[in-house]
């Protein structure tokens, strides 16, 4: 018999040893239900009966056991149906609200608390049959225990024997979407809304009802749809019954419907004269309006509210105060079991920034803490997590200890407008443990933060989370597919803030990507590792952003945060940086913490590294506690985080043909842009400082390319030099643009050794235009390429600087030469390119920080 071709034979052995993976389109998120393997579900589940009985006959009750039976059946592979009653000749899964299921079960069910919302798994076994029980507090409880029982499973975690008992934290659990009535998505990375459209509520709210689901399956109970900057129109009589529409699309899965509100409505939308908290004509307005919704929607869960702040009408107006703002609105939701979210995010954008003694940060506190006690019981304070904006790094806000009579929740933002707007990839959940386990020490007791926005400390009726999450139309919700952790990770917290970061990479990576160790351990790493690395190649020391705060908050612009009235500052000047925030000589800032943390923060030589520059201005050559100088740190930070970048491209690489194609190649294309843009961050930063401060980088990198050749140096046919600005987000300051209809182009010559290159072009990709770029070797075209990503912005900028890399074959004396062909307003800009040989980037990352 002849032999098979060599190249057939090597098919066959790759279609053997390459695991074969389903595509998937991230949809359904860590809901996926896949398949388990044959010996898994021997080994674990074969004795799990096919049987459902559902003892309760509440909606959500109901909706659990259809959940159950789908979940079972996809991860099991064989039919589970539900049945009408409990029969005693065979095993079942039993669901059901305690009280129902304890007049049925009263000896395994008896003397055990679960709250409101809580659940309890139980197995047991009476007269010879084993039934695996599922109870619930009420119907949110049943459903919440159902999610429960089918991550375990998913997971590939035993469920015999099972005693698992949990209660919510907190009794709010909210998530916040900034939708905008035409669509658009304000902070939104994934598309355009699932609630809204062309002023109205979408036809189609299927999708809605989809994030509901994902909502449940991790005990969100609320949720706010449209943005805090909120139109009039959410609360006209013709646009409440669409809004009734979404709530019975979120009904179904037991998620409350809330709005944001215009405090101004009664004025602005209403027909009065004014809109004074304190006037009784205002105070009708609202309770008629609370009635009018509640009508039409029996469970609407309440108001969220931003007033007086970035412009938005407030009670100022008046002289009043946020607690009368406030209360005028709870009152007239009380009679119907609804509240109201005050948002704590209210302060004078116009600050002098000449005047040092001018904080931003001290706002929230210096406004609130003198009103604590004077809210109404269902008013919750919707408190930041840190004092200025969802910074990379902040300090916890003091406000969370200084309201001790008054219900607060911690806003948390999941969609990364700070940290990488889901083109990065920053697990959040780290930085929320910090925060969530901080003791702020409020009367001299332990207080962390967790407790205090629990409502457990200080007994108060109310509080919880808010996460702003702004889910879009893209079928993976956030965009990224890894960014998902955060919306999933939020979720898990809220209900227990206890949980550990690694514990929830790892449940969600097994629900999201399977229970392969090489995809769970190589994940969860990345995941754990993120915010770091996006902290230490963005805004060092606690210095605050250093992105553009006045365009869309994503690229590097250092000075944007300077010299005007928003009080991000970061005082950076040629002597040091840094605010002082101390009582002593700052701001006070510090001075609103209870004495213990004032004791951490306002000594320099005992204030953390991670937060030095937030509390204090210090010389470039401060010492830190690692022994480097500030500016020294400045630098290696910045160099540590864009090699550790790099090396997130080789780890997930290792993955390939360990997860589905499409998501695979999805994220690998948002890695390597992260790769490639925590360069730009990384010289722009460490370029702006060395300038600022004269001082240099003790290892002679800042400054220093090896391998890259300037576009302006090239032999330049067509395309003319053009200054960038700010001038740290071109290298050198520096680019070419081209205004030819037929297209520039730009060479030069290799004069290096041959070998395997990587050849990175340096480019600007506005979102006005689509240029084209064609790259070729000796006048061989060799790779080709469409400048058509929309990063958020029309300029040249640290929006916008991007690059596209290819590995090539070079030899000494090669004519390298890129073709731009225009498009629109984008004039095929190129700053820079880059050769390397292949791989050096993954060794670098090698090295230590």
């Amino acid at each position: 018999m002849k032999s098979p071709p060599l190249l057939l034979l090597l098919i066959l052995l790759n279609l053997v040893s390459v695991p074969r993976v389903c595509a998937e389109t991230g949809e359904n998120a860590w809901l996926r239900y896949a398949p388990l393997s044959t010996d898994i579900v021997r080994q674990l589940y074969a004795s799990l009966p096919g049987k459902i009985v559902n003892l309760s006959a509440s909606p959500l009750s109901q909706n659990a056991s259809r959940e159950i039976a789908r979940g079972l059946s996809g991860m099991l592979g064989h039919k589970f149906e539900e049945v009408g009653k409990l029969s005693s000749g065979e095993d079942a899964i039993v669901v059901g609200e305690l009280s129902d299921v304890h007049h049925t079960f009263p000896k395994p069910m008896a003397n055990r608390n679960v709250g409101t919302e809580g659940f309890w798994l139980r197995t047991t076994r009476r007269h010879g049959h084993n039934y695996w029980i599922i109870a619930g507090a009420d119907g949110r409880g049943v459903l919440y225990g159902a999610f429960a029982f089918l991550s375990r499973i998913a997971r590939e975690e035993s469920v015999s024997p099972l005693d698992d008992l949990q209660v919510p934290s907190a009794p709010l659990r909210w998530v916040n979407e900034w939708d905008n009535l035409d669509g658009s998505i304000e902070r939104g990375y994934a598309g355009r809304s699932i609630f809204f459209e062309n002023g109205a509520v979408r036809a189609d709210l299927t999708r809605a009802s989809e994030y509901a689901r994902l909502l449940a399956s991790v005990g969100i109970n609320g949720c706010v749809v449209n943005n805090v900057n909120a139109s009039p129109r959410m609360l006209a009589d013709d646009f409440i019954p669409q809004l009734a529409r979404i709530a019975e699309a979120f009904r179904p899965w037991g998620v409350r419907l809330a709005i944001s509100v215009d405090f101004s409505s009664p004025q602005s939308s209403g027909g009065l004269d004014s809109f004074d908290p304190l006037d009784s004509r205002v105070a009708a307005w609202w309770k008629t309006k609370a009635d009018q919704v509640y009508q039409a929607i029996p469970d609407f869960g309440g108001f969220l509210v931003k007033a007086d702040s970035e412009g938005r009408p407030g009670p100022s107006s008046y002289g009043r105060s946020p607690a009368d703002a406030a209360n005028v609105i709870a009152r007239a939701l009380k009679p119907h079991g609804g509240v109201v979210f005050y948002r704590a995010f209210v302060y004078n954008h116009h600050l002098d920034w000449r005047d040092p003694k001018a904080d931003r940060a001290r706002a929230a506190y210096d406004i609130f803490h003198p009103l604590d006690g004077k809210f109404d019981d269902n008013v919750i304070v919707q408190i930041k997590y840190g004092p200025i904006d969802f910074q990379a790094r902040e300090p916890v806000s003091p406000l969370f200890g200084g309201l001790q009579k008054t219900n607060e929740a911690i806003e948390l933002q999941i969609t990364q407008e700070y940290t990488g707007q889901q083109r990065h990839l920053c697990f959040l959940v780290p930085m929320w443990n910090e925060v969530l386990d901080f003791d702020l020490h409020a009367n001299d007791m332990a207080t962390p933060v967790k407790d205090l926005v629990s409502g457990k400390t200080f007994h108060r009726p109310l509080g919880g989370f808010a996460g702003v999450a702004n889910v879009g139309l893209d079928l993976n919700w956030l965009g990224h597919p890894l960014a998902l952790a955060n919306l999933y990770g939020f979720g898990r917290l809220a209900w227990n803030p206890n949980l550990s970061a690694e514990s929830i990479a790892e449940e969600w990576t097994r629900l999201t990507f399977g229970n392969n160790s090489l995809v769970v351990r190589t994940i969860s790493s990345m995941q754990l590792a993120s915010w770091h690395i996006y902290e230490s190649y963005t805004g060092p020391l606690g210095a605050g952003t250093f992105t553009d705060i006045l365009g869309p908050h994503f690229g590097p612009g250092i000075e944007s945060s300077e010299r005007n009235g928003w009080g991000q500052w970061h005082r950076a000047d040629h002597d040091g940086i840094g605010m002082d925030r101390t009582i002593a000589t700052g701001t006070g800032f510090i001075g609103q913490y209870s004495a213990a943390v004032q004791r951490l923060y306002e000594s320099v030589e005992r204030c953390p590294d991670e937060l030095l520059l937030f509390m204090h201005h210090v010389p470039y050559t401060h010492v830190l506690h690692s022994g480097k100088t500030v500016i020294q740190h400045i630098y290696d930070s910045h160099y540590w985080g864009a090699e550790q970048a790099a090396d997130l491209v080789e780890q997930w690489k290792s993955l390939q043909g360990h997860i589905d194609n499409d998501r695979y190649l999805e994220v690998l294309r948002r890695l390597e842009f992260q790769r490639g843009h925590a360069i730009v961050w990384r010289d722009a930063i460490c370029d702006w400082f060395f300038r600022r401060s004269g001082i240099p980088d003790a290892q002679g990198r800042v400054g220093h390319h090896p391998g890259r050749t300037e576009a302006e140096t090239m032999r330049l046919q067509g395309y003319r030099l053009v200054d960038v600005t700010p001038w740290e987000t071109a290298s050198g300051g520096r680019a070419v643009t081209c205004e030819r209809a037929e297209g520039c182009s730009a060479s030069f010559t290799f004069a290096g050794k041959s070998g395997s290159y990587d050849v990175s072009v340096q480019y600007f990709d506005q979102n006005n235009g689509a240029s084209h770029y064609r790259l070729f070797v000796r006048d061989r075209l060799v790779d080709a390429w469409v400048a058509d990503d929309q990063l958020p912005s029309a300029r040249m900028n640290g929006q916008t600087s991007t690059r596209h890399t290819t590995e090539l074959e070079l030899h000494a004396g090669d004519r390298l030469r890129i073709e731009g062909l225009p498009d629109q307003g984008e004039p095929a800009p190129l700053d820079y390119v880059t050769i390397q040989p292949h791989h050096q980037l993954a060794a670098t990352s090698a090295l230590t920080h």
